[in-house]
């Protein structure tokens, strides 16, 4: 009855229908309801939506010569993918003027996309109650398809391409949509053109986000090198691997009872490894990325205006969506209020607003307090454990474990076990919370789709910077910071629960800050990029393959397309924050791994050819929609880029060990000749091994110790305090309060330095270019030029047929001739 009422309205409103009967479907079971839009209905709805249509092709020149032009050449596409149609000028397109638009054919004189929304407009808005029964929540094609009167709906693709039959997903598939090409620009034009604006401004954003990607990681590249070429005048790992200077030291033990006395130089490799990303280029580095995002961010403005300008996106108002309310809506509102701008009575009233935004602030509270309680349970195991691994290879891990237990440490064991549970963890959640960040955002109801999805946005990108990021928050900024000394040790639970808090490497905690964010961020992409080549091979038939008709003779357009994926209304929104993490990646520690960038960008290149694979041989067609920009992303990203510039500041203040050994450097360097000679002594203090209280004592034995065929009375550990019989024993020396003040110090100059250079680089580039500004001025002036010209000439012609037909039963003098066209001009 639904159907029956539906499709007859649709009739009414100009359609036209052809049904499939169920015999001819693959299953026996399923109707095909095609659907066609004539050129009376496009012209109406076009007048209604005042879509722009071209008027006269463009006068303006495109684009000057660029010098050494050709050297661009071979990233270029043809022509005719670039730029499917000539430039035109445009104007809102109005019914009654046909005549003034440029129609030379009304079969292709509105694109694929145009057509496509149109359709949807009508089929969103469409009733399906009786004439005698006017119920005004009954209408819409998303209600008929949650309460199963239709499967579903979806506009056709072009027909499967070949190169006999080209199409312009023939064109797509074959320059956009492979890998070899993926050296090659994007056809943005020819994917407006076919996939609407939103999608085509969503990979023209990912696109210059590859490209930006490629200067960040050559200086990646170029500081990562500068790490491995000074790496033979590294002083510092020369003397904790000397055997006269690290072999003799004797460090103190890293936990308690378990954990034996060990030699400074067994912390050798990893010190080396540590200078590889923690040396002087890597502060450059740091104030480089900073500048970069502000670069970034701004040259996307300016891309993002020039691309406004040349979709026609200049004048669209998003008002005209906010406008438009969620069936969802309608639906669950049933207290009514009449609205003087819309007229729309469904409302939810104040008292049932805040019930709900509590209840879903109190949810996404109590997940994020779940991750909190993930990554504890993490740091426990990383201190139970590391005791463990301790004990284990104590005596001589090369013994059992012959090619890599040179490498194998308790600190790099238990570091790595934990980046992996870690996230295994985060994947977990993440699957989780997808669900109830939709259930929640269902339960608030809100008003529109924009309103929805940046509502959606805001509890996605919090619990994923919460869930991908606490884990590096923890080693940056936590880890070794608060741990004590021998004696008076630091415990995560209190004394009794002699967990002890973990201590850095006397390299620092950089390098484990390293592993974290390649296990996780290299964790990510790889199981993204096999979630979205892979499993639509598994699931969904090959794009073209005529698997299907041992029955029939014919595999029909529509049933191919309905064997393929459905593009959600949150497809694009999946995508989007897969990048912004990412994004947080590369931007936030990006100072302990230079490389960050470069993986980015070898991942970047394969997901802009995934992502085009799978719009063009894995999804159905989605519905064209109009956008103008990136939406609620873009203050997103502006939010990481201004938080980035102070993690990186405290990374290398307080993660990296830069500050300490430039102030040994210049501040307390015995001799004339500054150099890193003694650094790692004077970095070590002095404790009294017979003071240990007998809860933390090695299983050693009495003192004195015996340690590697020598007795021991004292031990070392990683601080600047009073040796034992000083009168201020153990408290922290003046040296200590120095390199507190040059860390402050440094966190202020290079914050002050980076902003003001990032604010200084926003007010030099303005959003808009204005080489762009003229165009717009220029073609509305020609536009308001031609429409005047057009009535001019329209009223003339007029005005001369109504003198010509006009019989003459008086006689009409020159001036009353003259009066009567006056007053018509």
């Amino acid at each position: 009855e639904r159907r029956r009422e539906f499709e007859a309205n649709l009739r009414k409103a100009g359609l036209e229908l052809e049904t499939e009967d169920k015999s001819d479907s693959d299953d026996l079971k399923t109707y095909f309801l095609k659907i066609h839009a004539p050129w009376e209905v496009l012209a109406t709805y076009a007048d209604v939506l005042k879509i722009k249509v071209p008027f006269k092709e463009s006068d303006i020149p495109h684009g000057q010569d660029v010098p050494l032009e050709w050297l661009s050449r071979p990233f270029r596409l043809p022509e005719k993918v670039m730029r499917p149609q000539p430039d035109y000028f445009t104007s809102p397109f109005d019914k009654d003027k046909i005549d003034f638009f440029l129609i030379k054919n009304q079969d292709t004189f509105f694109p694929p996309s145009t057509r496509n929304r149109i359709v949807y407009y009508i089929l969103s808005r469409c009733p399906y109650y009786k004439e005698d029964r006017k119920e005004t929540d009954k209408k819409g094609i998303k209600r008929l398809l949650n309460n199963g009167t239709y499967t579903s709906a979806f506009p056709l693709h072009d027909r499967n391409t070949n190169e006999q039959c080209e199409s312009e997903r023939y064109h797509l598939y074959k320059n956009w949509a492979r890998f070899l090409c993926f050296y090659k620009e994007q056809p943005l034009n020819l994917i407006r053109k076919y996939y609407g604006e939103k999608i085509g401004i969503y990979f023209a954003w990912l696109g210059f986000y590859t490209e930006m990607l490629f200067f960040a990681a050559v200086m990646g590249v170029i500081c990562f090198t500068y790490g491995v070429l000074s790496y033979d005048d590294n002083l510092t790992s020369k003397e904790i691997c000397d055997p006269s200077i690290g072999g003799s030291i004797v460090m103190c033990p890293l936990c308690d009872k378990k954990c034996s006395y060990w030699k400074l130089n067994s912390t050798c490799l990893s010190s080396w490894q540590s200078h590889l990303f923690d040396n002087e280029g890597t502060v450059f580095f740091a104030m480089f990325m900073g500048i970069w995002v502000t670069l970034f961010l701004e040259f996307w403005k300016r891309r993002q205006a020039q691309l406004e300008y040349e979709w026609d996106l200049v004048d669209f108002e998003e008002e005209q969506q906010q406008l438009q309310i969620r069936p969802e809506f309608e639906t669950r509102c049933t207290d009514q209020r009449l609205n003087r701008i819309t007229q729309v009575r469904p409302y939810l009233p104040l008292p049932k607003k805040c019930g709900r935004f509590c209840l879903s602030g109190v949810t996404v509270l109590f997940w994020m307090l779940l991750i909190v309680a993930c990554i504890t349970g993490v740091i426990v195991y990383r201190l139970a454990v590391y005791a463990a691994f301790a004990s284990i290879m104590k005596d001589s891990p090369t013994k059992k474990i012959h090619l890599v237990g040179s490498l194998i440490t308790p600190q790099l064991a238990t570091s790595v076990t934990a980046s992996f549970i870690n996230f295994v963890i985060i994947m977990i959640l993440n699957f989780f919370y997808e669900r109830v960040a939709i259930w929640i955002t269902d339960m608030e109801i809100p008003k529109t789709h924009l309103e929805y999805e940046n509502k959606l946005t805001m509890k996605m990108f919090l619990f994923q910077f919460v869930n991908y990021y606490s884990s590096c928050f923890y080693v940056a900024f936590f880890k070794g910071k608060f741990v004590g000394y021998p004696g008076n040790y630091t415990y995560m639970f209190g004394k009794y629960s002699r967990l002890r808090n973990e201590e850095c490497d006397p390299g620092g905690c950089l390098i484990e800050l390293t592993t974290q964010l390649v296990i996780v961020m290299t964790g990510k992409q790889v199981c993204g990029n096999i979630q979205e080549a892979l499993l639509p091979c598994i699931f969904t038939p090959p794009w073209g393959v005529n698997h299907r008709k041992a029955r029939k003779n014919q595999y029909s357009r529509w049933e191919q397309d309905h064997d393929l994926q459905n593009f959600s209304q949150l497809g694009l929104f999946y995508e989007y924050l897969e990048m912004v993490i990412q994004f947080g990646f590369i931007t936030l520690f990006v100072a302990s791994f230079p490389l960050a960038p470069l993986l980015a960008l070898c991942n970047n290149i394969l997901e802009v050819r995934v992502d085009a694979w799978k719009f063009t041989t894995q999804f159905r067609r989605p519905v064209a929609a109009k956008a103008h920009n990136i939406g609620a992303w873009q203050e997103i990203l502006n939010v990481v880029a201004i938080l980035s510039v102070v993690t990186n500041a405290f990374i290398m203040a307080f993660t990296s060990d830069m500050i300490p050994r430039l102030v040994y450097l210049y501040a307390y360097h015995p001799g004339s000749e500054a150099t890193m000679s003694g650094y790692i002594n004077n970095s070590l203090s002095v404790y009294d091994i017979s003071q240990i209280p007998l809860l933390s004592t090695p299983e050693e034995g009495a003192i004195p110790v015996w340690f590697n065929g020598s007795f021991i009375t004292s031990c070392r550990y990683r601080d600047y305090r009073y040796p034992p019989g000083h009168q201020r024993e153990y408290s922290h020396t003046m040296q200590f309060w120095h390199i507190l003040a040059a860390k402050l110090a440094f966190i202020i100059i290079m914050e002050h330095v980076v902003f003001v250079v990032k604010f200084f680089v926003a007010w030099l580039i303005p959003d808009v270019p204005s080489e762009v500004k003229a165009r717009i001025k220029r073609e509305r002036y020609l536009i308001q030029e031609y429409l005047h010209n057009y009535e001019v000439e329209k009223l003339k012609i007029q005005l001369s047929q109504s003198f010509i037909i006009e019989a003459k039963p008086e006689v009409c003098t020159a001036t009353d001739k003259h009066d009567v066209l006056s007053e018509c001009l």
